[in-house]
């Protein structure tokens, strides 16, 4: 069976990947995540997660493939990042209350040869109308500085949501496994 990188250091990709009991080295992919100008969140979700996959791709030997994943929050065609700190997460949330916000989750599957494989997920969440005292609780209880739109929804932040509407319940984490699988099936991996 061929050799398996997550080219991520998040550990909610990591802990996503685990899940499908394949051995998996991590490597931290060195790239520039700021947006080109103009770019949507689709394209730049998908340029990330196929520049993270090549740049791993390209340290692998034999038949290694590199996985790369990249996920943009996009709140009315503009790309949402990760906050940062307590009141980038506030203003973000304040932001997207009584909204809708669609997260674009890329995915690649780089071979040192230069083959790539990918898909794209999509997740739209629909927020509650948020009142300030409670986006600032669940922020200081969650500290959700390092997630895309400012939520954990494995967390309490599902308690923020009216609803979801996705295909794959782990998308909205980081890595939508149902992808992932297709992905790496095509690769030559051996899955249940």
């Amino acid at each position: 069976m061929p050799q398996l990188t997550l080219a991520s250091t998040s550990r909610y990709r990591r802990e996503l990947l685990e899940r499908l009991r394949l051995p998996f080295a991590v490597a931290r992919p060195e790239v520039e995540e700021t947006a080109l100008p103009g770019e949507t969140p689709l394209a730049l979700a998908t340029r990330l997660a196929k520049a993270k996959a090549q740049a791993v791709a390209r340290t692998l030997a034999g038949d290694g493939w590199a996985l790369g994943s990249d996920q943009v929050a996009d709140l009315d065609g503009r790309p949402l990042g990760k906050p940062g700190g307590r009141d980038g997460a506030i203003a973000q949330l304040r932001a997207m209350s009584g909204g809708v916000v669609r997260f674009h989750t890329a995915l690649c599957l780089a071979h040192p040869d230069g083959r790539a494989l990918a898909a794209i997920d999509l997740t739209g969440v629909r927020f509650r109308a948020l009142a300030d005292a409670e986006i600032e609780r669940y922020v200081d209880a969650e500290q959700p500085f390092d997630c895309a739109g400012s939520f954990k929804s494995e967390g309490l932040g599902i308690c923020l949501f009216e609803s979801i509407d996705n295909r794959d319940p782990t998308a909205l984490i980081g890595l939508p496994l149902i992808a992932t699988c297709t992905l790496l099936r095509q690769a030559g991996f051996t899955l249940p």
